[in-house]
Order: structure tokens, then sequence, then C-alpha cells
């Protein structure tokens, strides 16, 4: 399984995402993609306390540690790479997290417009 190209929303290199935690569908950092990952996490999204309490509420609960995966928990201020879907969703609800352009991949762009990635960018150029 090899993953896309690893370049972003405004058509330059993929920059990193997190390390800590360690986040991607490749958990290499970044928010890399290919055909296999069908969520899409293709979005880098800073977390805050009302993004992680609306995730949960729609049934993905990223803020309790599951130690038999690995997965630390999340807490406000992690950055993650999110499903593309799922951003989208909270973005139309009005809760939507910060995003980083320079880490988010050019696939996001499949689900999400890039107007309303611009819209929730924290490194708007």
């Amino acid at each position: 399984m090899e993953p896309d190209d690893s370049v972003n929303v405004l058509g330059e290199p993929l920059a990193p995402c997190s390390r800590d935690p360690l986040t991607g569908f490749f958990r290499d950092g970044h928010c890399n993609t290919c055909d296999a990952d069908r969520g899409s996490h293709t979005v880098c999204a800073v977390m805050t306390e009302e993004f992680l309490a609306f995730s949960k509420y729609v049934g993905n609960d990223l803020s309790t540690p599951h130690p038999e995966f690995r997965f630390p928990g999340l807490k406000p201020g992690d950055q993650w790479c999110l499903c593309a879907s799922r951003f989208l969703q909270a973005a139309d609800e009005g809760c939507a997290p910060r995003v980083s352009l320079a880490a988010t991949h050019r696939r996001a762009l499949d689900v999400v417009p890039l107007e309303v990635l611009k819209k929730h960018a924290r490194d708007m150029i």
C-alpha cells in the first residue's frame, strides 16, 4: 500500500501534522492517504474541547485513551489527521476545529471545498 503523492491543498509539499500524538493513516505523522484510506484521514486539525465533544456525540470518541491500540486519547491543542467528511460535518454544525493548510493533504479537496478549509485555517497566507 503506497501513499499518494505528499502534496497539500496549496499544491506544496505536505508538512507534518503531528508526531506526538502520532497521527495519519500510515502513522507517519503526516496526513498522507491512499485508496485504502476509506475515511480520507487528510485534514490536519487542531483539537478543541468543542470539537472533541461534538465528535464524541456523533459516535467517534477521540478523547478516551485506548492503550491496546496505542491511542493516547486527544486533548485540546493536539493536532490530528481527521476524516475529511467529519471535518465537513463539524463545519456545517459550526464547531469545526482550526486546520493547518500546509499539513492538509490535497485529497481532502475531494470532500471539503478549499474555501471551507481556508475559513478554518490557522496558517492562512
